[in-house]
């Protein structure tokens, strides 16, 4: 069988993660996963001159020549067919907004405008990926999340995803649906656990990973926190799982490896609600959000 090789790309609010997938059998290349963390509001010329750090030592790593494509999962608001980051005011690629991003990638890599650069929603990706590595989620409906920086989520029927029609959100996006004082993404991410957490404490927390460290030390405010963030996950999700009659729920991204302080919340909610749901927390988000990008290579 003939082989074909994409760089499949993961890039969030603090990271990028490239590695050389295998379209044919959809694995991930021995060596070849690279991961660089930064800062995302940094000028756009030093935020691509790391990305392309991570992409060429990927490439270098995994011995193989030939690439088919680049395939990128990217954070929206995104316009995806297009290339155009719409990221504006989330605390993350603030020179971005306005921008064609496969352009930037084609001068940064010297790469021809017709070298296929694929662009889909990293928690679409995720979700892809989830489905590809369990077969039985091919016959389901799944609602996947992915919790970090911020709020993504994605809805796949059978191995396709859904981003229109009634039993969907707009565009299948969650974080902008209305909430309590704000919208979804305003208390289900790392922002808002540290919102919280400060609201409580009056103390300024740097990141989620100090955060979690607290709770692991069992501070009792940070362990709240997180158990709130559940419950809030819970109320945001239940009436979308209702109405896409979901038969597995997927949760992933950073904020996943805090399962065990948030999930007892998230489940408390959904069996209050009555909803039965089959609920799994992905232990290995950036292959699976890898693989999902590398998919939509096999239609390239």
């Amino acid at each position: 069988m003939n082989k074909e090789y994409a760089v499949g790309i993961d890039i969030g609010g603090t990271h990028i993660t490239a590695a050389i997938i295998d379209i044919v059998n959809m694995k991930v290349i021995d060596f070849s996963l690279h991961k660089e963390s930064f800062d995302s509001n940094l000028p756009v010329k030093e935020v691509m001159s790391i990305w392309e750090k991570a992409i060429r030592i990927s490439v270098e790593n995994s011995k193989v020549e030939e690439i088919k494509g680049l395939a990128v999962c990217m954070p929206g608001p995104f316009d995806y067919t297009n290339g155009l980051c719409w990221i504006k005011d989330q605390s993350k690629y603030e020179h971005f907004y306005g921008l064609n991003v496969r352009y930037l990638f084609q001068g940064t890599l010297n790469l021809s405008n017709e070298f296929p650069i694929l662009f889909e929603n990293d928690a679409v990706c995720f979700g892809k990926g989830e489905v590809f590595k369990d077969a039985t989620n091919l016959s389901k409906k799944v609602m996947a999340v992915t919790l970090g920086t911020g709020l993504g989520a994605c809805f796949i029927d059978k191995g396709v995803s859904v981003s229109s029609g009634e039993l969907v959100p707009t565009d299948g996006e969650i974080y902008n649906i209305p909430y309590k004082e704000g919208i979804a993404e305003d208390y289900v991410s790392a922002r808002g656990l540290l919102s919280a957490y400060k609201s409580l404490t009056g103390e300024n927390l740097n990141n989620g990973l100090e955060l979690f460290n607290l709770a692991v030390a069992e501070d009792e405010v940070a362990v709240k926190v997180f158990e709130k963030m559940g419950e809030d996950l819970a109320s945001v999700v239940i009436p979308w799982l209702e109405k896409f009659d979901a038969d597995s729920f997927i949760i992933g991204g950073k904020i996943a490896n805090a399962s065990e302080f948030f999930l007892n919340g998230f489940h408390k909610k959904v069996k209050e609600s009555g909803v039965e749901i089959t609920v799994s927390v992905s232990t290995d988000n950036e292959i699976a959000a890898l693989l999902g990008a590398a998919s939509m290579l096999f239609t390239v």
